[in-house]
């Protein structure tokens, strides 16, 4: 495959608002040993790029400055030690640089496009599996048959959430901020949806007999309620803070009702820790987004250039799933 010396990327000019990402022409990187380089057809839109374009999210050192976690296209061309070929369907969970014509990715962190899947839908994979897999499965340890607890049901990382967990046999409740984001969630297999507006969670769960395992993205003051929604042995999983880290919090119960708190975040782990995650993935959730048991919710398609626009969609809340970039 012949590659063009330059590409398009969308950069950020300044720390700010969604107004601060441009579209540039940046020179086409080439793989290192291990990598892959992608021909990037669309790119997921996620939360840490939002943080990163307003200047709270550094990306590793390592990592292209560039937006954008995930990928989804054609391998057009491979580096030594990397065990794809050029012309290969993969999707990727990438350190950066998704927003843009090509993306560097490790080869061992590339999965393939599941079958009958567009490269549309493929682009909003890898972030959220990559996530809720460590954190609701790994970290978490959630089984069949316990009560699961998932806040921001009608985000990519609930819908994905809400999916796996069902299909793993436990029994999901959600929250959400409306009726129709609510309906949403139960037809994605929530057994009960919470709507925050109008319901107190705390008390939805606590009738169950509290939750055995919480993720949570919201922070704030969820975490006193979430501490008091979870049930002895209980475990909270911690992801993001979107009304922030700081609260006050009596541990006491976390002692006499031997709760854990923990949390994590992806982009910083080792390339050895995502290259076990996609290989967990592979095996045991591939096949179920193959034959169509579970899949990607998506909201709306924006072109490359509308960054900005897109940006705008995830940070106002009325979206329900993923918002993907169409690069070509």
């Amino acid at each position: 495959m012949s590659l063009p010396e330059a590409m398009r990327a969308v950069e950020i000019s300044a720390p700010g608002g969604p107004d601060v990402l441009r579209l540039a022409e940046v020179p086409v990187p080439h793989p290192g040993s291990g990598q892959v380089l992608i021909e990037v057809h669309y790119a997921g839109v996620n939360r840490p790029d939002a943080l990163q374009r307003a200047g709270a999210y550094a990306p590793p050192p390592s990592a292209s400055p560039l937006p954008g976690l995930e990928v989804a296209g054609i391998v057009a061309a491979v580096g030594p030690g990397a065990h794809w070929s050029v012309g290969d369907r993969v999707c990727a969970l990438v350190p950066g640089g998704g927003y843009a014509d090509y993306a560097l990715a490790p080869g061992a962190h590339c999965l393939p496009v599941p079958d009958g899947m567009a490269l549309r839908e493929a682009a909003c994979l890898p972030e959220t599996f990559f996530t809720v897999w460590t954190n609701v499965f790994d970290r978490g340890r959630l089984r069949a048959g316990e009560r699961f607890l998932v806040h921001g049901g009608s985000s990519g990382i609930g819908t994905t959430a809400i999916q796996l967990a069902h299909a793993f046999g436990a029994r999901v409740f959600a929250t959400a901020g409306s009726a129709e984001k609510c309906a949403v969630c139960e037809g994605l297999g929530a057994e009960r949806a919470i709507n925050y507006r109008t319901e107190d969670f705390v008390t939805v769960m606590k009738a169950e007999g509290g939750a055995n395992l919480i993720l949570d993205m919201v922070g704030g003051d969820y975490l006193p309620r979430n501490i008091a929604s979870l049930s002895d042995d209980g475990r909270l999983v911690q992801i993001a803070f979107l009304q922030g880290p700081k609260v006050e919090l009596n541990f006491a119960p976390v002692m006499a009702r031997r709760l854990t708190i923990t949390g994590s975040t992806l982009r910083p782990r080792s390339d050895g820790h995502k290259a076990a995650i996609a290989e967990a993935l592979r095996s045991q959730v591939w096949p179920l987004l193959s034959s169509g048991r579970i899949a990607p919710v998506m909201d709306r398609e924006f072109a490359l250039a509308d960054a900005a626009g897109a940006h705008r969609r995830m940070e106002g809340g009325d979206h329900v799933g993923k918002i993907v970039l169409k690069v070509r």
